[in-house]
């Protein structure tokens, strides 16, 4: 039960950097107790065969004593050892591996755990590769190496010297291999981090975005209201803000999350019917909409209540600024299915080079339609009003940076 418990809890990890270090605490534990446990059936007869049986069972309890040290701190820890910790365990097996020439008979250097020691130096080249001191790592490596050397003393001539040399060479690569593991790891989960950060501060400024979209027409209404009119443009603007209010309520409960998810269902609205709707909220402008050459026009839901927003905003834009005598909404549709919707007034304009663009027309016209693949292009001059023009074909090149600065004081 326990065992499949800590695989539950392994599996369970976090990817992160604070989850891949406790990852190798469970590593770093498993290797020095799983070596413990090689070594345990050997101790009594590496006690009684050895010249110093009392000094043999002093070096091979310091073994295991900083085994189980070692996995119980980087367990709590839920971390590899600090730089302190790391370089007390490369002497202590630099030291064991010194002094096993004097507590082994002779001859028995190879081949048996009762000869623990280099055995266990491997166990600490493994765990002790997590340290971050590359001079440190690099250090304790050549330490070992130059205990084993000593170790093997007048042992490594004749035929074992083939096995003294691929012991060595088993030391370095393994301490490179676990180096490079420790390393790669380490930058998977940082980049890891960095995403998850990445994509949290982009959720977070499209959610302000929205924000600004949802709100913008709502506050554009709000003001018009505050403003003398006629009873029939008053009237209109009522009729518009309970339109923008219950847009509002929507969005407030998610709603507004879920328009992609409308479109994917095969949900369409009508074109036509949607943009004569939307024009009848502005009868004081006297809008003339020619909508009869998109007839039978429908768009996916999310399209359409994009366009939709775009536009309320524009109109909202004469209401407010152009002080227009008339608005012309002309649709049309090619032989292919294209289809382009245009607004002209004839009111003030302005110079867009000149103008700093405001969330209405930057964000409502032309960022949310271009989100929702329509392409836009607006051109004004001053005194000769504003054309906006709405397609369904992919934007082209000849619509100018420019174009993206565009004003709007609501």
């Amino acid at each position: 039960m326990g065992s499949r418990k800590l695989r539950w809890r392994v599996a369970e990890l976090p990817t992160t950097r604070a989850g891949v270090e406790r990852a190798f605490s469970y590593f770093i534990a498993g290797v020095r107790l799983g070596t413990l446990a090689q070594m345990i059936p050997a101790v009594h007869t590496g006690v009684t065969t050895s010249p110093h049986g009392a000094a043999y069972l002093a070096c091979w309890i310091a073994a295991a004593v900083a085994s189980v040290t070692v996995s119980v701190v980087t367990l709590v820890r839920r971390r590899p050892l600090g730089a302190t910790a790391s370089a007390a365990d490369f002497a202590l097996a630099c030291l064991l591996l010194a002094l096993a020439p004097l507590v082994l008979e002779s001859g028995a250097r190879f081949g048996t755990w009762v000869a623990y020691q280099p055995g266990y130096a491997l166990s600490i080249i493994i765990t002790a590769s997590g340290v971050r001191s590359l001079t440190l790592w690099a250090g304790g490596l050549l330490g070992i190496v130059i205990s084993y050397l000593v170790y093997l003393g007048a042992s490594a001539g004749g035929s074992m010297t083939s096995t003294a040399v691929g012991n060595i060479l088993t030391y370095v690569v393994y301490a490179l291999v676990t180096r490079m593991f420790f390393g790669y790891t380490r930058r998977i989960a940082h980049d890891a981090d960095t995403s998850r950060a990445r994509a949290a501060e982009l959720a977070r400024r499209e959610e302000e975005r929205r924000a600004q979209v949802m709100m913008h027409n709502g506050v554009a209404v709000m003001r018009l209201l505050t403003e003398p009119s006629t009873e029939a443009a008053r009237s209109g603007l009522i009729d518009l803000a309970e339109v923008e209010l219950q847009r509002m309520r929507s969005y407030l409960r998610g709603g507004a999350q879920h328009d992609d998810g409308a479109a994917g269902s095969g949900h369409r609205v009508t074109l036509p019917a949607m943009i004569a709707r939307v024009c009848d909220r502005f009868a004081d402008l006297n809008v003339d909409a020619l909508l009869d050459l998109g007839a039978g026009l429908s768009l996916p839901a999310a399209q359409a209540a994009a366009l939709e927003r775009a536009l309320e905003s524009l109109l909202l834009n004469v209401r407010g600024h152009a002080r227009a005598d008339g608005v012309v909404v002309h649709l049309d549709q090619d032989a292919d299915g294209n289809w382009t919707l245009t607004v002209r007034d004839d009111g003030v304009g302005f110079d867009p080079a000149a103008t700093t663009g405001g969330i209405g027309l930057r964000e409502v016209v032309v960022g949310e339609l271009r989100r929702h693949g329509l392409a836009v292009e607006i051109e004004s001059a001053l005194g000769e009003g504003t054309t906006v023009t709405i397609t369904s074909r992919p934007a082209t090149a000849a619509v100018g940076a420019d174009r993206d600065a565009l004003a709007d004081a609501a």
